[in-house]
């Protein structure tokens, strides 16, 4: 027995450890959510850090300094970034005391207990049109620095400085390999990316392809949007084929950015998100559409695939919003992007959450009039319906074995699910690897209304479709 004991006793602190490694892996460091407070009926902060730590949400970004949020999030290891408010930029700029004061003020209190990691100088700076903001965000940016610098704190001087800006930054963006900043910021920006490039600060930008739908609201440029399957789109550059506009956005930044010669400086998505209402004008803001940008975006970055031209690494993503916020102006859309009510509750699955099972994948959209179009079930096989014509096959399926995760060899010139050789058996073969990859969910299998759920087990002779009950 006293052997036995001494064993559990040698035993408990790898169990303890395996434990932390569980807790501290179910977070995942490349997605983030944006926290906005323009509202009135928002959660405690420990409320929203107790919702927070049950999802796989491992960063926060706050559009200011909110020191009871700061104070929630300390000891959690979720990374925060703060921001520096347009209207504090020109006396921050001017004089390197004010710097040192908003430093002492809004950051050195809370690190290290809290991880500060980046402060965003400012929002959307370069595209306000106010040519003497423009011009005090990097005297403000290289102010802050010295002071974080001249702390004597480490935690402080580890601290990245940045700007968050909006695609509008960009002169050309389609296709991709013509991404170009605007003449009217080039030179401003040239410089503020010098400084990045060299305190190893990230270039924080805005893509949504919730706004490129907008601007073409064809169904084409909607599945373009959502991840779904699609024709793509050939970059006539690159000869890059994009599946998706979030790829598309963010590579033509990399290619902005290698333009203007700072190729290595890393991109931050600062904001993405799409809207589950909105006004009768604005084409598909809907929480389907908004279930299956998020998710599929979700999926997406944890599949590890990268864009076409930064393979390989996902892009850190801070998703747009945690909540709705009820008091901002403009259209309805703009109070309603938000992951979760405010009490507490999912407004869609985005597949976040850590303590279920959560979605994820090839989500469906929307039909357009707010109603899912997905077929029954969550279980078995997925195979292509008896409507759907060779044409929508052979496009869907195309998609699928382009995708993460999918291996159409089987389907191949000798693979054991070539015979019959016909688009309706071969496109069956890839929904199907494509379904079970994303993680076996209803909306995983709709390839818009050309496939559906099947309990009847679609595998013959040595072809093997994997799933069932």
């Amino acid at each position: 027995m006293e052997s036995e004991s001494r064993k559990l006793l040698l035993l408990a602190p790898i169990l303890l450890c395996l434990c932390c490694f569980l807790a501290i892996s179910a977070a995942e460091p490349y997605i983030g959510v944006n926290y906005g407070e323009v509202a009135d009926n928002l959660p405690s902060p420990d409320a929203t850090v107790r919702l927070l730590k049950s999802t796989a949400i491992s960063k926060v970004r706050l559009y200011g300094v909110d020191a009871g949020v700061i104070r929630a999030l300390a000891g959690t290891g979720i990374s925060l970034v703060v921001g520096v408010a347009n209207g504090e930029i020109p006396a921050i700029a001017a004089d390197p005391a004010a710097a040192a004061g908003w430093l002492a003020g809004n950051v050195l209190p809370f690190i290290p207990a809290s991880a500060i990691s980046v402060v965003a100088v400012g929002n959307e700076v370069l595209e306000s049109g106010d040519a003497a903001l423009a011009a005090a965000l990097l005297p403000a940016m290289q102010n802050l620095r010295a002071a974080a610098v001249a702390a004597g704190d480490g935690a402080a001087a580890a601290i990245k400085f940045s700007t968050v800006n909006t695609m509008a930054v960009l002169a050309q963006s389609d296709p991709p390999s013509t991404g170009a900043f605007r003449a009217e910021v080039a030179a401003q920006l040239q410089q503020i990316l010098g400084f990045l490039s060299r305190t190893g600060a990230p270039f924080m930008v805005n893509p949504y392809p919730y706004f490129a739908y907008q601007s073409d609201p064809r169904p084409d440029t909607l599945a373009f949007c959502l991840f779904q399957p699609n024709a793509g789109r050939v970059d006539a550059g690159s000869r890059i084929r994009y599946t998706n506009m979030f790829d598309a956005q963010v590579d033509a930044v990399k290619s902005a950015l290698g333009r203007a010669g700072y190729g290595g400086v890393d991109i931050v998505v600062a904001e993405t998100g799409w809207p589950t209402k909105g006004d009768p004008t604005e084409a598909g803001a809907n929480v389907d559409n908004a279930r299956a940008y998020v998710s599929n975006l979700v999926a997406h970055l944890r599949s590890g695939a990268g864009t076409p031209l930064m393979p390989g690494k996902p892009v850190d993503t801070y998703l747009f919003a945690l909540y709705d916020e009820d008091l901002k102006p403009g259209p309805a859309s703009e109070r309603s992007f938000g992951l979760y009510h405010t009490d507490l509750t999912m407004a869609y699955d985005a597949g976040l959450t850590t303590t279920t099972s959560g979605g994820g994948g090839a989500a469906t959209p929307s039909n357009g009039a707010g109603a899912s179009v997905q077929p029954k079930g969550g279980s078995g096989w997925c195979v292509a319906s008896a409507g759907a014509t060779d044409a929508q096959l052979q496009t869907d399926m195309d998609y699928a074995c382009s995708q993460v995760g999918v291996d159409c060899a089987a389907i191949q010139p000798g693979g054991a699910c070539f015979q019959p050789n016909t688009v309706r058996a071969h496109a069956a073969y890839a929904m199907n690897q494509l379904y079970q990859a994303a993680g076996g969910h209803p909306w995983n299998c709709d390839f818009r209304q050309s496939a559906t759920l099947t309990s009847s087990n679609p595998s013959y002779g040595s072809c093997v479709f994997t799933g069932g009950q």
